[in-house]
């Protein structure tokens, strides 16, 4: 039963329905107090949320954390918030075998020409493609993260030469990994270019016509981190041009992607609405409420965001 000194918790989900999250998170957290946005009558000590607006934390100047249902807090970090307030992000949170699940599809899917024997066969024709070798098709993972990182391992495991870059020095067994300068080289060895990035100043845009042109001849692209990684216009340029072959498209700048926009209608292009990998409710929940209780008891967690580099 609640009492003066229960955890106080507020969700703040205007996005999505909060309230199956909030009736987990009671029987995670019996002793805590719950409300939800924008029915909160008391200051909260911890926030959970997805896609939240200033207004809230504006009401909520008390908080000491607020828990994101999402590994990215791009759209968080864009609010203003006290600079004394912890902002911590969901690790794995069932997400890393869904990406894994997805980028794997995507891959075999362009390597075995799937896409074309589906066009083939729509317009009647019958026609039989040379096998392709794993070996021709680098992978290039753009940011070994937490999430990155299994995607690599999964990429390497099913048999295809794998290179990682990442921002500062990473050591992986079975791939080669590129930090901070060494931008250029990893893109020059990668035919199919996986995004797995945080989304902040430094790497919006960074999938431009610049970076994308090193890639290999007949190169690939696998976009599952933020749509302001790339710009538009340079991915339809060099697919005209024949330099990229075709690209698989989880994100983009404007979401849902506009009735007109060309990426919808494009033979190249596969488009899903923001789905590589859904927050899954038990292990995120179980994570959160495990981190509520340690803050509590004083303990460090994981998960923290570094505000200066934006994850």
């Amino acid at each position: 039963m609640p009492h003066q000194n229960s955890p106080k918790l507020a969700f703040c989900c205007p996005t999505i329905d909060a309230q199956p999250w909030a009736d987990a998170m009671a029987k995670a957290l019996p002793e805590a107090q719950i409300q939800i946005w924008p029915d909160c009558t008391e200051q909260a000590d911890y926030a959970i949320t997805w896609a939240p607006t200033q207004a809230f934390f504006d009401a909520q100047p008390q908080l000491k954390a607020v828990f994101a249902l999402g590994a990215g807090v791009d759209g968080l970090l864009k609010l203003r918030l006290p600079e004394s307030l912890a902002v911590v992000r969901i690790e794995d949170g069932g997400m890393a075998a869904q990406m894994q699940d997805y980028v794997t599809h995507a891959l075999l899917r362009h390597v075995r020409r799937f896409d074309q024997y589906a066009q083939d066969i729509r317009a009647g024709k019958w026609i039989q493609y040379p096998a392709q070798d794993h070996a021709s098709f680098p992978v290039g993972i753009l940011g070994l993260g937490e999430l990155g990182s299994k995607i690599a391992e999964r990429v390497r495991d099913i048999g295809f030469p794998v290179v990682g870059w990442s921002k500062s020095p990473k050591t992986m067994e079975g791939i080669r990994c590129f930090s901070g300068e060494e931008l250029y080289k990893f893109l020059s060895m990668s035919r199919v270019l996986v995004c797995a990035l945080p989304l902040t100043p430094h790497t919006q845009d960074i999938l431009n016509e610049q970076h994308l042109s090193l890639l290999k001849p007949g190169a690939y692209l696998i976009n599952i981190a933020r749509g302001a990684h790339l710009v538009e216009e340079d991915l339809l340029k060099l697919l005209a041009s024949g330099h990229m072959a075709g690209a698989c498209l989880d994100v983009m700048r404007t979401e849902p992607a506009p009735a007109n926009h060309p990426f919808r209608s494009h033979p190249q292009i596969t488009l899903t609405p923001h789905i590589s990998a859904m927050t899954l409710l038990a292990p995120s929940i179980a994570q959160i409420s495990q981190k509520i209780m340690s803050l509590r008891n004083g303990q460090a967690i994981t998960g923290v965001i570094q505000r200066g580099r934006g994850y």
